[in-house]
């Protein structure tokens, strides 16, 4: 079905679709900013409360967010931000173990978490006459989580097996891991979030419970609320039920950042993967460690040049044109605690090898130093970042995603508001001058995945 149309039909249809999305951008945004206000408090104890008031549909979304992930842990306990999380729905002195969801899915609510690098959320969803009930709710196992040694060992179980399912007995998942191991050397950034199995083995109950106690205080949490609310009344409750809960004193925490140009690294695996993977990732700064952030707004320009998008260079030149690649995608959060990664992941087509795969990609990443940058290149991925950014916002769960994120990144929740004229000031020197600063073989890491009729356990 890809190429039902030709290449022109395609660019057509895309350019219209482009222009589309950038007016449609421009009629909402206005709207959604005067349709939602923001506003934050902080209380004496050091809880910080992001309110977004959006009163076009009657339901609200709370979210708990704790400035720690994987990227805090040390060596020999890596996983424990995520097996804390899986706890932390295993009961308090007032609300008994598998009653929190149980209550909530009672009052008609959603509720989940995650746990990622750099910090552990978790949410319930209600209509907004629910409110009262949600803060009560996450108040309570902020200060009163039990941690039982049963519940633990029960809930370790299911923490190693998801490891197993997701990435021990997946050959992507297993080349994920050594690449992100081998391409963020230096940091805490290289252990996955969910922890190796060696260190799961042999985690404790009192471990989580240190944990918890060091950092689930109010002074290092951000509580947002987005839907059909009022700011007062949120405040209220949030005294009531948060304002006694004593803040702690927090470990020093840095923000990661890896040697700069590490040396070019290559790593080669044999895996039952159904096709053969391949892997680049350039080591770059995000805007929590950038010396100037006008480098990082640079590279997301950058980014899309190479892949946003069917008229993208990456899939316009190698996969519909000289049909080097079958897939590729690209991915850079610029929105991170200190160091970052710019990957491209890409499929060979059959008949050309992995580092022919490589040698055409490095081949559009070096024309990036040289090659012009046209203003319509330039128009169209700024306008689709900006149609992305505008409608996510119809979704009260990704605002708070959004406002949560960088607040826990110490980042201000404007820095997403900010973004698409920060974006706009890039020019097509910017990113020339990005492209020859970042994406030479000093700071790249490169992962050959192979299919083999190994088992993934024989592989390992």
């Amino acid at each position: 079905m890809r190429y039902a149309t030709t290449s022109f039909n395609i660019s057509l249809q895309k350019a219209m679709v482009m222009r589309k999305l950038w007016l449609l951008s421009l009629l909402i945004a206005p709207l959604w900013a005067s349709a939602a206000v923001t506003n934050e408090f902080t209380l004496a104890n050091g809880l910080k409360v992001v309110v977004r008031e959006d009163h076009r549909s009657p339901v609200v979304v709370t979210q708990a967010w704790y400035k720690v992930g994987s990227s805090y842990e040390s060596t020999g306990s890596t996983g424990i931000s995520h097996a804390l999380e899986h706890m932390m729905f295993k009961g308090t002195t007032k609300v008994p173990a598998g009653e929190f969801s149980r209550l909530v899915a009672y009052f008609g609510g959603e509720d989940n978490a995650f746990t990622t690098d750099d910090y552990t959320a978790y949410y319930q969803l209600y209509s907004n006459n629910r409110l009262p009930l949600a803060i009560e709710l996450e108040a309570d196992r902020m200060a009163n989580l039990q941690l039982k040694e049963d519940d633990f060992k029960q809930e370790i179980r299911v923490v190693m097996e998801e490891r197993r399912q997701r990435t021990d007995d997946n050959p992507q998942g297993i080349a994920l891991e050594r690449f992100q191991a081998v391409a963020m050397l230096t940091t805490p950034n290289r252990n996955p979030t969910i922890g190796w199995m060696s260190d799961l083995e042999n985690m404790s109950v009192d471990e989580l419970k240190k944990w918890y106690q060091t950092w689930y205080a109010p002074n290092n949490a951000t509580l947002v609320i987005v839907g059909d609310v009022n700011t007062d009344e949120v405040k209220a409750l949030v005294e009531k039920y948060f304002a006694a809960i004593p803040s702690q004193i927090l470990p020093k925490a840095y923000n990661p950042k890896e040697l700069s140009a590490i040396g070019e690294r290559e790593v080669k695996l044999e895996l039952p993967a159904k096709v053969p993977n391949l892997y680049l990732g350039f080591n770059v700064p995000s805007l929590t460690s950038a010396k100037n952030p006008k480098d990082v707004y640079a590279l997301r320009m950058l980014l899309g040049v190479l892949d946003e998008g069917l008229s993208a260079r990456l899939e316009s030149r190698l996969v519909r044109e000289k049909r080097i690649l079958t897939a590729v995608n690209s991915g850079y959060n610029l929105f991170a605690r200190g160091d970052s990664l710019l990957t491209i992941t890409a499929v060979p087509a059959e008949g050309h090898t992995l580092e022919e795969a490589k040698a055409a990609i490095l081949t559009e990443l070096n024309n990036l130093k040289t090659e012009a940058i046209s203003d319509d290149e330039l128009k169209r991925v700024y306008a689709s970042i900006l149609a992305d950014n505008v409608f996510s916002q119809d979704s009260i769960s990704e605002q708070a995603n959004q406002i949560g994120m960088l607040e826990s990144l110490g980042l201000s929740w404007r820095v997403s508001d900010e973004l698409p004229n920060n974006l706009k000031t890039i020019t097509a020197d910017d990113i020339r001058q990005s492209a020859q600063q970042w994406l030479v073989p000093a700071n790249m890491t490169t992962l050959y995945l192979k299919p083999t009729t190994l088992n993934v356990g024989e592989a390992k």
